[in-house]
């Protein structure tokens, strides 16, 4: 019956700048989360990639959304048509139909998430098809996509900075034993990039622009090893309008994101104090693992290590920790008790 069974299972990791989707173990969908729709009537006109596409070009009758904001669904209509467009372009590429009689699906949420935002998940996922939907902590799927052994008794920390939220957890047991879930991430570090630009030169950029300046010379530390080059910014002066031509050092990001940096380093802090005596010995035996987007920062981990005394390492694939940590929860739904129905 295996082969012909109508029961489709794909697992969403479903982040405030992008949503991936895995289905059999691969990922079939890596596109960013937002929506294009038609002004008047509100219909979907595109979806991930191709919307990303027309962001900040605002052609006439059509709007962008990002339905999820500090990792929690802000607009409910647009997620849910975001999910349904997103399922149906996985369900093309895996040669499956996406509304088959029984699709499960296994969904990353922020551990921060109150009743109301779960609810919010869980009826979007529903509406766009799912028939049994399960949910799990982020820095839970996090952890497993880094490859820890959560269920082991002993512990282990990971901060995952992603989009909207910097989850940061110590597990043990197959449960988190301390959490902290801040909205405080890496839109907040382009955000930092685009004021700065404003105040410092006179440019104004836009988000995708800024996030450009955050690829190219984003740093955590004013002084690095293997320093980037200058990244050289395009853009239209504030008093003028005429166009501008701006390099930008790595010092100089490192410097305006300082405030949010020391945020999320404030944060896991506050994690470590609530953390058992005897755990906390296997952290610094263990070290502590970054995850998500905002992992990638040059120097980030050297400048935790240095500050907190810990040892800090950035997971394999930062980006996808999440999504294949999700994809591993799929495949043992009815072995992992922490799974939330």
């Amino acid at each position: 019956m295996g082969l012909f069974s109508l029961t489709k299972e794909i697992a969403i990791d479903l982040g405030t700048a992008n949503t991936v989707i895995i289905h059999n173990d691969k990922i079939v969908i890596n596109e960013p989360s937002i929506v294009a729709l038609d002004n008047r009537t509100d219909k979907l006109i595109a979806v991930g990639t191709e919307a990303h596409l027309m962001e900040g070009k605002n052609p006439q009758g059509i709007r962008t959304v990002r339905p999820l904001r500090k990792g929690v669904i802000a607009d409910f209509n647009a997620a849910e048509m975001m999910i349904r467009g997103l399922v149906k372009k996985a369900s093309s590429k895996s040669n499956w139909f996406s509304f088959s009689p029984s699709l499960r699906m296994v969904v990353g949420i922020p551990s921060g998430s109150t009743e109301v935002e779960i609810r919010a998940v869980r009826d979007s996922s529903e509406h766009a098809g799912g028939r049994d939907v399960y949910m799990i902590y982020e820095p839970m799927a996090a952890a497993l996509g880094v490859g820890m052994d959560v269920e082991a008794p002993e512990g282990n920390m990971i901060v995952d900075i992603g989009g909207g939220t910097t989850e940061i957890a110590v597990i043990s047991l197959g449960g988190i034993v301390s959490n902290k879930s801040i909205q405080v991430a890496g839109d907040d570090l382009t955000e930092d990039i685009q004021s700065h630009m404003r105040r410092a030169h006179n440019v104004r950029v836009g988000v995708r622009t800024a996030e450009q300046i955050k690829m190219h010379v984003g740093s955590a530390l004013s002084e690095l090893e293997n320093a980037p080059d200058d990244y050289i910014v395009h853009g239209p002066n504030l008093m003028t309008s005429l166009p501008m031509e701006v390099p930008v050092s790595y010092q100089e990001i490192s410097h305006c994101i300082e405030k949010t940096i020391s945020k999320i380093e404030a944060a896991v802090l506050s994690a470590l104090e609530q953390t058992p005596p005897e755990l906390y010995a296997d952290l610094v035996r263990n070290g502590i693992y970054l995850a998500g987007g905002g992992a990638m920062l040059r120097g980030l981990d050297k400048r935790f290590t240095d500050k907190i005394g810990i040892q800090f390492h950035i997971a394999e694939d930062p980006l996808l920790s999440v999504a294949r940590g999700t994809g591993i929860a799929l495949k043992n739904i009815d072995k992992f008790s922490f799974l939330i129905r």
